[in-house]
């Protein structure tokens, strides 16, 4: 490396600070690169040596330079643009809103910044302005069911009304089952979360079979029954279902919300009605399963417990479940209902 007989003076903060910004991983290519040559200055490099390894002219080396001794490290900043920035007014931010409200133009599907950008002669940081405005989200959509049940509004109307309505000294659960929960376990070290950087899972992992978890969510207090099986027929669902009466006092009036799984229909499900005729099973319409309540909860298991869980066997996996229950149960609170109006069909899931 050759030297210059006049290195450029300055201080030991500067020069901190001009390292912290060469070693910055989110400052800008060219940030760094004028942090770079105002170091080798200091350090005495010639413009020729500086010009050839950092691939930037004499000219460009002098005016970063200068920017330096006048300004210290603001001066490396990009001087602001001349002229006037654009307004961009209600007029044109109207036409945007009213332009991606249409469909693009063949062969695209939604619109996007940069083609929305490229249609209205604007940049993309201002088309993105316009649309978080407005709450518009192109890249987003719904999805919905409606339920073809000539029944829906009945159904639909007998559940909620048992949410918001109990009968006095009934109890109410909601009753559903979480199928093929497998028992997964990772092969390699999970290597937990720091600063900047996510918890982190290997690829690789053994399966180890997978259970089912009956679930009973009792509306009034937010507690959770459950029992894990391997298998999720007529005779599990009359067996837990004979879990919850046992729970009760006897002769107690029960309601179960569930859904239409055949399972949950058969003649023996029916003939266990019949013989215990304190027993009522509301079924949910049919795509409709958002009406009941345990599906929150099972949500919320999956979430916390299942998602991210090791589990080295089935009977492993049905420990933390039921661990996973108790715990519910100490700190519980009842689910706030808020679809009280059965004539909302609808049920959307956003991707």
């Amino acid at each position: 490396m050759t030297t210059t007989k006049t290195p450029l003076l300055i201080t030991a903060e500067q020069r901190s600070e001009l390292q912290r910004v060469v070693r910055s991983t989110r400052a800008s290519a060219g940030f760094v690169n004028r942090a770079k040559i105002i170091l080798a200055l200091a350090d005495g490099e010639s413009y020729a040596s500086i010009s050839s390894r950092l691939r930037v002219p004499a000219s460009t080396i002098s005016r970063w330079k200068r920017r330096f001794a006048a300004e210290g490290l603001t001066g490396l900043d990009d001087a602001p643009r001349s002229g006037r920035p654009k307004r961009i007014g209600p007029s044109m931010e109207a036409k945007v809103i009213a332009r991606t409200r249409k469909p693009p133009p063949k062969p695209y599907t939604h619109w996007s910044v940069r083609r929305m950008a490229a249609l209205m002669q604007l940049s993309p940081a201002t088309v993105q302005r316009i649309w978080k405005k407005a709450g518009l989200k192109p890249h987003q959509i719904e999805y919905y069911k409606a339920s073809p049940d000539p029944q829906f509004e009945e159904k639909a109307a007998a559940i909620i009304g048992l949410y918001l309505n109990p009968p006095e000294n009934a109890a109410v659960f909601c009753v559903d089952e979480k199928t093929a929960i497998q028992a997964l376990e990772r092969t390699d070290p999970v290597l937990p979360l720091s600063p900047g950087r996510a918890e982190r899972h290997g690829f690789e992992y053994v399966r180890h079979g997978t259970l089912s978890l009956y679930a009973a969510l009792e509306v009034e207090s937010g507690k959770v029954q459950g029992k894990a099986v391997l298998r999720h027929t007529s005779a599990e669902f009359i067996a837990f279902c004979e879990q919850i009466v046992a729970s009760q006092p006897a002769g107690r009036e029960i309601h179960l919300i569930a859904d239409n799984l055949s399972a949950h229909k058969t003649k023996e499900v029916k003939a266990w009605l019949e013989k215990n005729p304190n027993v009522r099973i509301h079924y949910t319409p049919t795509y409709s399963s958002w009406l009941n309540q345990v599906e929150l909860w099972f949500g919320k298991i999956e979430r916390d417990c299942i998602a991210r869980g090791i589990f080295t066997s089935t009977q492993d996996l049905r420990r933390k479940l039921m661990a996973y229950i108790r715990a519910h149960n100490k700190n519980c609170r009842p689910f706030k209902w808020a679809y009280s109006d059965p004539k909302r069909r609808m049920r959307s899931s956003r991707t």
